[in-house]
């Protein structure tokens, strides 16, 4: 299950109360159901952080959405990159929760800056990534740079798993942060305690079987 919300900027902890309850009483009406959390930054506030962690998802996923150059026009004013970063560090440094994160390409990103970014992620522990490619929602919002070929989708994939270690990586034009493939593949880590390489090829099957 993943749990998510638009920002709540008009509440004091960013909203991080209501995601900790809705963790605990799903936890608590059924304890087998695997939960994951996907967060606002919450201002990069610790404490409203730490609210998550101490309800103890199962994955917890920030996204930094775009290279550190990019953030803005890509995200809003408010985020920060290095904030990004430090929240992903802090639930990485203070539980064993498995961290996620994703980035979108297509918004005029290098390859260098990609790999930069990959290698941030892995210093601040974050366990899996997804890359997909960006798609202008409306005619208001920022337009796509370019339509990033799938063969270059399936060498970041390669490259974030084989080169930098990430434990599983999404990568392919329609991928979202939420893709069904990561939830299988933390499914058969965490309930089946199958390998990282079971759990990657039952992710993979999932992924085919839905294609």
């Amino acid at each position: 299950m993943v749990l998510t919300s638009v920002d709540r900027d008009d509440l004091e902890d960013g909203g991080a109360g209501h995601f900790a309850e809705t963790i605990r009483e799903i936890k608590r009406r059924d304890s087998s159901i695997l939960v994951e959390t996907l967060i606002p930054d919450f201002g990069g506030d610790p404490d409203d952080v730490r609210k998550i962690i101490d309800a103890r998802p199962d994955v917890v996923a920030h996204n930094v959405e775009t290279v550190d150059r990019l953030q803005w026009p890509v995200r809003d004013r408010r985020a920060d990159y290095e904030q990004s970063l430090a929240v992903l560090e802090q639930v990485t440094r203070e539980s064993e929760v498995y961290t996620k994160t994703s980035l979108m390409l297509g918004v005029g990103e290098y390859d260098h800056e990609v790999y930069r970014t990959l290698g941030d992620l892995r210093e601040v522990g974050v366990d899996i990534v997804t890359f997909g490619q960006y798609l202008q929602p409306s005619r208001s919002h920022l337009e796509v740079f370019d339509y990033v070929h799938p063969d270059k989708f399936d060498v970041w994939k390669t490259v974030a798993e084989e080169e930098f270690g990430f434990l599983y990586c999404a990568s392919g034009p329609m991928v979202r942060s939420s893709f069904k493939a990561g939830e299988f593949f933390v499914e058969a880590l965490l309930r089946d305690d199958r390998s990282v390489e079971e759990a990657r090829e039952a992710a993979e099957r999932s992924e085919a079987a839905s294609d």
